[in-house]
């Protein structure tokens, strides 16, 4: 559902159509990479509404204290915000074959969230699938990541199509694109950045379920071309944390980039009319 904004009723959204929480789509996942218990109220304060998953970025949860991290988990949860640690944590876990001790610990600190992810090691698929299944046993939402961190490695658009599917029967509730915090020479994007539209192509014409798909662009040119190729409420990741609001505007039409998409298809309007 679609709320007013504080300005009121008289200025409507340029972009129509933007998801209140609690939604199922249009999730932001913002990629936190250290942030102190008093910055993090002030994210949340200021974009609580708009942020659905705050992902504690590769192992940074393991250098707080552990008073601090659970306050920190308490005060997202508050919010409504999902937080997890990052899935290269849990990497090192399945190499040190300590997932058991992983879940169990995750457990007792507060996350109800985990991302399981092979951007590094080498995760058999097998393997892969039962760890998502204990998971989800163990009581945590999923998010599995496809893709590598090494654009040497870079994986085939028919493995990542693959990978999804398999994934999300396994019982993963969502599945992001790897596109790392740089978003360049990985995943669907190209040395600059810029989108390779034959791989994306080819994973929307394939994927069955598209909305369970979460796009990382961690780039304005990213987030603008997948909100106007995909609409307001695509599922992007890796926002930086001072760039939510500025996500959220380009979602409605608020900024430039979609601002002139949204008088363009006034304009397509008007001239069918």
């Amino acid at each position: 559902m679609e709320k007013k904004h504080t300005w009121g009723s008289f200025l409507e959204f340029p972009l129509p159509g933007r998801l209140s929480k609690p939604r199922g789509t249009g999730l932001t996942m913002v990629m936190d990479k250290g942030l102190g218990l008093e910055a993090s109220r002030d994210l949340l304060e200021t974009a609580g509404n708009y942020v659905d998953y705050l992902k504690l970025g590769f192992g940074t949860s393991a250098f707080y204290s552990e008073e601090l991290l659970r306050k920190k988990i308490a005060l997202a949860r508050s919010y409504s915000v999902n937080i997890y640690p990052g899935g290269t944590f849990l990497e090192v876990a399945i190499l040190q074959k300590k997932v058991n001790q992983f879940l169990s610990r995750a457990n007792q600190l507060g996350f109800r969230t985990l991302e399981v992810s092979d951007g590094t090691i080498e995760l058999p698929p097998k393997s892969r699938r039962e760890i998502i299944k204990q998971a989800r046993m163990s009581g945590f939402e999923v998010i599995t990541e496809v893709g590598k961190k090494d654009p040497r490695d870079r994986v085939s658009s028919e493995s990542i199509i693959w990978l999804i599917q398999e994934d999300l029967e396994s019982g993963a509730n969502k599945v992001i694109i790897e596109a790392r915090e740089s978003g360049t020479g990985i995943g669907c994007f190209d040395a600059k950045g810029q989108l390779i539209q034959e791989e994306f192509e080819t994973i929307l014409r394939k994927c069955i379920l598209p909305d369970k798909i979460l796009w990382e662009a961690p780039l304005k040119n990213q987030q603008t071309e997948l909100i106007l190729r995909l609409g307001p409420n695509v599922n992007l990741g890796n926002v930086a944390t001072t760039e939510v609001l500025a996500l959220e505007a380009l979602r409605v039409g608020l900024r430039g980039d979609t601002l002139r998409a949204a008088l363009e298809q006034v304009r397509e309007m008007q001239l069918t009319i």
